[in-house]
């Protein structure tokens, strides 16, 4: 599929690779820069990620390499389900133990030669050679009925959860050269185009993905129509469409722009913010902003505010929608215009919220709920929804006035028990280094949620309510985070190759948003 400068050296390297491959980035982190808690920022890094593998390589079957969805906290007793984030997230962060050195090159390999011949045998939609959302940890079957209750599955290919399996296959076909043909294979086999409706959502020209689709008519809402890929086969595809730019799921319109299966234009086919003026006043604000054209398409590029700042928003206000996709694609790198900026004042705005609602912590995300399930956290004011993903317990909603429009009905509220998620923090690594270790630190020390396999999946700040298991999906982010912190952004460079910089790469250097510091002033960490 493609060769990159980082094959070569992963080709000759051996437990040196960092050193020899990154050497200014991993001297900067090994370096005298303390987290002022007993330790380097390496060591307390290297710390975090070896007990993070451990629940990563608890929840996984030896036999099959497929990870399961979840783990208790005690590490016992993995679920009995995954799906393909869950599968290319554990791909991701093998690849990132080798490189800090926690399992050896060869285990390593072992580890990713059983997953891939495991995907091979998967039962697929053979129109689009995408995975099925749910199979079985310990055999590989694809589930029709749910473990826990035994209530029935409708098979439904995700948009989503594919780019990030799709995304974990580039970084191994890269980072494993003895596995490249192996994953390759995999890889090329999967057609995105299946996914991207070329009309486009409502008011979006220049076409858009859809949430994913059924091969066999579901009992709910659905659009049947033949595949977008031009295969000729029927899908049942989601009635909605993944509209909103900040949004975890354009991990998977960067793959099929790379691909050559979604044209790079797909960029101007999402809502930065829902349009400006009462028609729109149900989101969470009136943005402001101003409309610019690409390549014939206009975009409205609006922005919320927070203390000062202007942002383009995600739909729930959460740092995984805003952050993930950041985490494998150089997106500030090349968005000096766009991400860049968005990304830094997201952060921000996480720990302002934090102050601001009194919590004392900040990293607000969909986790598990303390209280038992899983819930979606965010900053509500981030976030287009209109009853937004709240901060706390109480679910508490912040409605502030759109001028002209509406009255706020609760425009200045108090918060109750706030909820953070570690995996938050751990995305917020790159632009606020200082900022997160702290945070970091308090919710391992002051509020104990720290278990054998790291952080617990999140904490409840006031009551001091801990959810006490691991997610495999965020376990990862955490891998993957402290990976790109410790080795010069690795795996990045895994994923890029030149197609990736010759047809992504302008498309996202071209984006300017009007996001701004605004009043704000900055809080610079380490870097």
């Amino acid at each position: 599929m493609r060769r990159s400068t980082r094959a070569l050296i992963a080709a000759a390297a051996t437990a040196g690779l960092i050193a020899t491959a990154m050497p200014a980035a991993a001297d900067a982190v090994a370096t005298g820069r303390g987290d002022h808690g007993g330790g380097s920022t390496r060591e307390t890094l290297e710390r975090y990620a070896e007990d993070t593998w451990a629940s990563l390589d608890a929840m996984t079957d030896p036999d099959t390499g497929l990870a399961a969805d979840n783990i208790e906290g005690d590490l016992t007793d993995p679920g009995a389900y995954t799906s393909p984030t869950n599968i290319g997230g554990y791909l991701w962060s093998t690849v990132t133990a080798r490189d800090l050195g926690i399992i050896d090159r060869r285990d390593a390999r072992e580890r990713l030669r059983t997953t891939l011949t495991t995907l091979e045998r998967l039962e697929r939609n053979e129109a689009s050679g995408m995975f099925y959302n749910w199979y079985d940890p310990a055999t590989g079957e694809k589930l029709t009925t749910w473990p826990e209750s035994g209530d029935p599955v409708e098979p439904f290919l995700s948009t989503v959860d594919n780019g990030w399996l799709a995304a974990a296959l580039r970084i191994v076909a890269e980072a494993e050269p003895r596995l490249a043909r192996q994953a390759d294979r995999l890889y090329d086999s999967m057609d995105f185009g299946a996914f991207f409706d070329p009309a486009g959502a409502a008011g979006l020209e220049a076409g858009t993905n859809r949430g994913g689709f059924w091969d066999a008519e579901p009992a709910g809402c659905s659009v049947a129509a033949p595949m977008y890929n031009g295969s000729g086969e029927t899908a049942f595809y989601t009635c909605h469409h993944y509209d909103t730019t900040v949004s975890e799921s354009r991990i998977a319109t960067y793959l099929g722009i790379i691909n050559g299966q979604i044209p790079s234009t797909a960029l101007a086919g999402t809502h930065r913010t829902m349009p400006p003026g009462c028609d729109w006043a149900w989101q969470e604000q009136l943005p402001t902003g101003t409309t610019r054209s690409y390549h014939g398409y206009d975009v409205w590029e609006g922005v919320y505010s927070y203390d000062g700042m202007s942002f383009v928003p995600s739909w729930g206000g959460s740092m995984f929608e805003a952050l993930m996709p950041d985490l494998l694609v150089p997106e500030a790198q090349w968005g000096h215009r766009s991400w860049a900026l968005n990304h830094s004042i997201t952060v921000a705005v996480q720990e302002a919220h934090g102050a601001d609602a009194g919590y004392g912590y900040w990293g607000f995300s969909p986790a598990s709920n303390p209280f038992g399930g899983y819930s979606e956290y965010g900053v509500d004011l981030a976030g287009m929804r209109s009853d937004g993903y709240a901060s706390d317990v109480e679910k508490t909603d912040v409605d502030i006035d759109r001028p002209g429009c509406t009255m706020g009905t609760n425009p200045d509220p108090t918060f109750g028990d706030g909820v953070v998620t570690p995996h938050a923090s751990f995305l917020a690594l790159p632009y606020d280094r200082a900022g997160a270790l702290k945070n970091l630190r308090g919710i391992e020390n002051d509020l104990g949620a720290y278990g054998p396999g790291g952080f617990y999946d999140s904490v409840a700040v006031h009551s001091g309510t801990i959810a006490e298991r691991y997610l495999s999906l965020d376990q990862s982010m955490i891998m993957a985070a402290i990976g790109n912190e410790l080795t010069g952004d690795t795996l990045k460079d895994y994923f890029v190759d030149r197609a990736a910089r010759t047809r992504l790469a302008p498309a996202i250097r071209e984006l300017v948003f009007s996001a701004d510091w605004g009043s704000a002033k900055k809080e610079t960490g380490e870097r």
